[in-house]
């Protein structure tokens, strides 16, 4: 991609990555992504704001330099400091001598470890902080944890134009660079809800703050820092809408407690029937059903257990440890919002029975309220580790 003129003084000097398939090791990215950057033209000073990913140096500099010399460049606003905007800075900052580089206060400590460059010329912005370019002004929005805790949002009063980095994008590459041009709208739309179940869905209290903060502002350019340009006669109301509706806080009708459970030969299977017996004999309105985590999908189980008020894990113990289904649920699990959720484990073990107690120490790290100390039983439960198992559900129940 080349330069795209935007405004009379605003410009794209994206990089368009098509062929990216996952994202930060943990996101799929079927329609590929774009690393948004814009350099804007003041009557006095000129910004580049936005950087790009590392392995797109030599194509950056040409967009950059279709439209102005680096060595015009003042400032270099960087909203958020992760790799795939800041990675080419190291390079970037040898052939713009001449540019400050503008970043919050924690991106101004992330920078330094990302380029390791201790003596990079930062200027701090704090919240309401501007920058006159002389006919253009550049104001500083605080948004943090958006998705990192550096984040800050850029607005252009002259230009109408929001710059808000990740907030709002989409990991989505078509050769447009506009929202009203896209070809295949309804895959952007698939696109932007996975975009913000895996970047925003662990953050949806600073969502909405981040909401609040631009709720006045005549916007009418969205300029994220991946995906289309967002605009006011195309999808921005869509977009703010959407985010809004989807970070409502979650509001169970009855008390939810899944039980998630592997088993090689049914004794896990035996434990985990009986502690649903004993949950829902304590409460008897609460939705309790078994999860064989390798019969359902793992995605919607995970879905299920963020979304739960407590849960239930179960695992035998195979090679002094539990079996990989467990684990693999306990990798999908938001481990920003489920921090003190209640969670009871179990399992049945032939030999040693490291399972139960090493599922507790990871749900321990992970900041949850682990019940007691487990229960393990060896091969198959007798009828009174079946009481025991059923009294376990009652005890648990009564602390939701």
């Amino acid at each position: 991609m080349s330069s795209v003129k935007i405004t009379n003084d605003l410009y794209s000097v994206s990089i368009f990555n098509p062929n990216m398939r996952v994202f930060d090791i943990v996101m799929v990215t079927d329609y590929g992504t774009s690393y948004n950057s814009y350099l804007l033209k003041g009557s006095e000073k000129t910004a580049l704001i936005e950087c790009c990913h590392k392995s797109f140096l030599e194509q950056y500099l040409n967009n950059i330099k279709q439209v102005a010399e680096l060595s015009e460049i003042d400032y270099i606003i960087l909203n958020h400091n992760e790799p795939d905007h800041s990675g080419c800075l190291a390079q970037l900052v040898e052939y713009c001598p001449n540019a400050t580089i503008v970043a919050s206060q924690a991106g101004a400590l992330y920078l330094k470890n990302i380029t390791n460059k201790p003596d990079l010329k930062i200027q701090v912005a704090k919240n309401g902080d501007e920058i006159s370019l002389g006919n253009k002004t550049l104001k500083f929005i605080s948004a943090p944890f958006l998705h990192w805790p550096d984040s800050m949002f850029t607005w252009v009063a002259e230009e109408k134009a929001l710059f808000s980095c990740d907030f709002l994008g989409a990991h989505y590459c078509e050769p447009y660079t506009f929202d009203y041009n896209m070809a295949y709208p309804e895959k952007y739309e698939i696109a932007f809800k996975g975009y913000y179940d895996a970047i925003f869905g662990p953050f949806k209290p600073y969502v909405l703050a981040g909401l609040e903060k631009i709720k006045d502002l005549p916007i009418e350019l969205l300029c994220t820092s991946h995906g289309p340009i967002i605009t006011k006669n195309g999808r921005l109301e869509y977009v703010r809408k959407m985010y809004e509706t989807w970070s409502q806080p979650a509001k169970n009708e009855k008390l939810t407690v899944p039980i998630f459970y592997t088993s090689a030969y049914g004794n896990t299977r035996k434990l985990a029937e009986a502690i649903k017996t004993g949950i829902l004999e304590e409460k008897s309105d609460a939705v309790c059903d078994l999860y064989d985590i390798i019969d359902h999908d793992l995605g919607a189980q995970a879905q299920l257990l963020n979304s739960s008020d407590a849960f239930a894990l179960g695992s035998p113990t195979i090679n002094r440890d539990a079996v990989p289904p467990a684990w693999m649920l306990l990798s999908h699990v938001d481990a920003v919002n489920n921090q003190k959720k209640p969670v009871l484990v179990f399992g049945s073990y032939g030999w040693s029975g490291e399972g139960v107690p090493n599922l507790i120490a990871r749900l321990q790290g992970l900041k949850m309220n682990v019940f007691g100390e487990g229960l393990k039983v060896t091969f198959v439960p007798s009828e009174e580790d079946l009481k025991k198992a059923k009294e376990l559900g009652k005890e648990f129940a009564r602390t939701l």
